[in-house]
């Protein structure tokens, strides 16, 4: 556990019933003369945008609306989006989406006034410092995308996801309003919660676990556990969903006071090579790693266990308690019906050394993980989800 620790969140949270009517007060108090919106054309087609939309208008701002974003998109995408929002002169930004939509709406917060792009911040992210405040309206539970300084964007050429950390991109605004994903598939709701558990659980088992992390990736694990098979399979479940949100809030907060580590790691070559969902890949990973890191994390889980599980609690063991969280994750992502095997997507079991390459390139979070992630335990982890 680290020695020295700090905490950075974003300015003002809201969340809970009708909580999208502040976005009229922080129009008005930011004294916004034009206001950039990012989102993408699904969320459009969904009728998602109309309810944040609904609030901007009545102010009269002017409005420059930027949908021209695919999921999963690389720094060149996020780059053309960057560069149409320096072109609209806007001088606030809103995101309206997921985790593409809202890392890519951070990078234009900190790149607006800069010649150089996003390509130059992934060797250097902290160049770039912020020069347009953000208002972050996440529609999944999961990502934590609103509250991290990160954005992910692929990387074609290294057929790689690559993580940008900066602290100028902590969101100054977030609202966590339920009605945001009371529409949301369950298959997105799904991967998009097991990406949000993989958060809470790394960020607790992490190398640089501490007290601030610790507090937040706690709570937010007991929310998820207890919340997320309800908040997907039933659509009426708001109070579960609200939940969920501040959940994946909690649990962004946790990777900015502490990090993920092998579970990320490993899915970015699956993202960045096979276009597999962030979340998908963090679940198909899940169980794998954890049993993996449970020789040195027992304790941790045993301390989850108590803090998460309700009621009657039938073990007594560290080792009971250690082994039984771990089957509670594979119980979940088996419920929610998210693959577990690459075979699913044909990743070719041929591509083992291409994924254990591409793998231990991400030193950042590998770095992270407790126990030591060496190439052959990589391509162990690798052998057993193809």
């Amino acid at each position: 556990m680290l020695e020295k620790y700090n905490l950075k969140m974003p300015h003002v949270v809201y969340s809970g019933e009708n909580s999208l009517e502040n976005i009229k007060t922080i129009i008005l108090e930011n004294k916004v003369n034009k206001l950039a919106v990012f989102t993408d054309k699904g969320i459009e087609s969904a009728g998602l945008l109309d309810y944040p939309m609904n609030f901007v208008n009545a102010t009269g701002v002017e409005v420059s609306i930027l949908d021209d974003l695919p999921p999963e998109p690389t720094y060149s995408q996020a780059q053309k989006l960057v560069d149409e929002f320096k072109a609209s002169k806007a001088d606030f930004i809103m995101a309206v989406g997921g985790g593409s939509v809202m890392d890519t709406a951070k990078l234009a917060s900190i790149l607006a006034t800069d010649d150089y792009g996003v390509h130059e911040l992934l060797d250097e992210p902290k160049l770039a410092k912020k020069c347009i405040k953000t208002l972050m309206i996440p529609t999944t539970a999961g990502t934590g995308a609103e509250a991290t300084p990160n954005a992910i964007v692929a990387v074609p050429e290294k057929e790689l996801k690559i993580g940008i950390v900066n602290e100028e991109m902590i969101a100054d605004y977030v609202i966590l309003d339920a009605i945001m994903i009371k529409k949301l598939p369950r298959k997105i709701a799904a991967a998009t919660g097991v990406d949000a558990l993989a958060h809470a659980i790394e960020c607790f088992t992490g190398n640089k676990a501490n007290p601030f992390s610790d507090i937040f990736a706690l709570e937010a694990l007991d929310m998820i556990l207890n919340n997320i098979v309800k908040a997907c399979d039933d659509a009426e479940a708001m109070s579960a969903k609200n939940k969920m949100q501040i959940a994946s809030f909690y649990a962004g907060v946790a990777i900015t006071a502490s990090g993920t580590t092998a579970v990320h790691a490993l899915s970015y070559p699956l993202g960045g090579k096979y276009h597999i969902a962030h979340g998908v890949s963090n679940a198909i990973l899940l169980v794998p790693v954890m049993r993996f890191n449970e020789p040195v994390c027992r304790a941790k889980f045993a301390e989850a266990y108590d803090r998460c599980v309700h009621g009657e609690k039938t073990c007594t063991t560290v080792e009971e308690k250690s082994e039984f969280m771990i089957k509670q994750f594979e119980k979940i992502v088996k419920h929610l019906d998210i693959p577990t095997s690459l075979s699913t997507f044909d990743v070719p079991a041929s591509d083992l050394d291409i994924l254990v390459d591409a793998g231990m390139q991400v030193t950042r979070l590998l770095d992270n993980n407790m126990r030591k992630v060496t190439k052959e335990d990589a391509c162990e982890l690798y052998k057993q989800i193809l």
